[in-house]
């Protein structure tokens, strides 16, 4: 499974912890964030994750911000995205469960590194329930 990942100057530590880990466990991570913690803009990393997600570069995609709402944000612009904040492993599982989320944003100033991993495991090992949820996920793309 490939995994892209993006991160600003906040979420610079977090990125290496949770792409060794990936990378330990067999998925192919695509790096698309800072390797600094150097300020700066998020967006600049937000739009190629979301891009690698809606072409199906990668399965998944993971960004990695100060409050996660910035990069939730911008992610969500995309029209095949569906982003989601999560700060503890049960949100991850029902943002997966219950959105079909495809992109995981994770806010590393409200998380510590640990529990990023794991919010990280949880979200990759749930799958997306389907049934009644299906219909509210057709609802979420604008039809201009």
């Amino acid at each position: 499974m490939t995994i892209s990942i993006g991160n600003d100057h906040a979420g610079t530590d977090y990125k290496f912890t949770i792409t060794n880990h990936l990378e330990s466990k067999g998925y192919t991570i695509l790096n698309h964030g800072t390797d600094s913690i150097d300020s700066v803009d998020y967006a600049d990393f937000v739009h190629p994750v979301a891009n690698d997600v809606e072409t199906q570069k990668a399965t998944f995609g993971i960004l990695i911000c100060g409050s996660a709402n910035g990069v939730a944000m911008t992610a969500n612009k995309h029209q095949k995205i569906r982003a989601g904040l999560c700060w503890n492993k049960e949100i991850a599982q029902l943002t997966r469960s219950h959105n079909n989320a495809n992109i995981l944003c994770i806010p590393a100033r409200f998380t510590a590194i640990q529990q990023a991993v794991e919010i990280v495991e949880t979200f990759l090992n749930t799958n997306f329930e389907g049934g009644r949820h299906q219909k509210r996920i057709d609802k979420i793309p604008l039809s201009c």
